[in-house]
């Protein structure tokens, strides 16, 4: 597949052939689902936690005797069934998300990229040359290359610091690096502007 490469004034400046490992599969959406499944839960904190009986304080010795005050048996003051005693079967801290092979994850990834390929929600950028953060230069040539107001995915080779403080501020605008791309922020992007260098990137390191 070819796609049209761009300055970042707008103008069509030629053309380059997308790698088909990377941008021409058969998209899997079970592997998909499973990878943004895991990538969510992942993000849960899963920090709540409880107090047993044995971490409460208190319940070191014995309320009363065993026997002939009336009350009910009991041992110590830190029993679930009484006011300040420990919690039975509550919440403790533990991680959500569960280990999924690579394979399955660079799968995951080359799926959604095939897709946006396929509907042509791919588009490529000579370079991004950022001299100073400025959120406006960002908008105007989103703006000339009709991206406004969509949600978009921007991926660069390396940390383009500029670029990234640049795109804080831009409702839907994302910033990321080549390599690190995360396929949820892929899914949820209406459109990938990607760099040539970047794009060397994403073929080298999900083909």
């Amino acid at each position: 597949m070819t796609v049209k490469v761009y300055n970042q004034e707008g103008a069509e400046v030629g053309s380059v052939d997308l790698n088909a490992k990377v941008f021409g599969i058969e998209p899997n959406e079970a592997v998909v689902h499973q990878y943004v499944t895991n990538y969510l839960a992942r993000q849960r904190q899963g920090n709540a936690a409880s107090k047993t009986r044995s971490d409460v304080s208190g319940g070191g010795k014995k309320p009363w005797r065993q026997k002939g005050t009336g009350h009910a048996r009991s041992g110590t003051s830190s029993s679930p069934v009484w006011r300040g005693g420990g919690t039975v079967f509550g919440p403790h801290p533990r991680n959500y998300g569960s280990n999924m092979p690579k394979k399955m994850k660079r799968l995951a990834i080359q799926s959604v990229f095939s897709d946006k390929a396929k509907s042509e929600k791919i588009k490529v950028v000579e370079n991004l040359q950022m001299p100073e953060i400025k959120t406006k230069s960002v908008v105007t040539m989103l703006g000339k290359l009709e991206l406004v107001g969509k949600k978009c995915l921007i991926l660069d080779e390396g940390l383009n610091e500029n670029l990234a403080m640049s795109c804080r501020n831009i409702p839907g605008v994302t910033y990321s690096r080549a390599s690190l791309t995360n396929g949820y922020e892929l899914l949820k992007a209406d459109y990938v502007l990607l760099t040539k260098p970047g794009l060397e990137k994403v073929e080298e390191v999900f083909s």
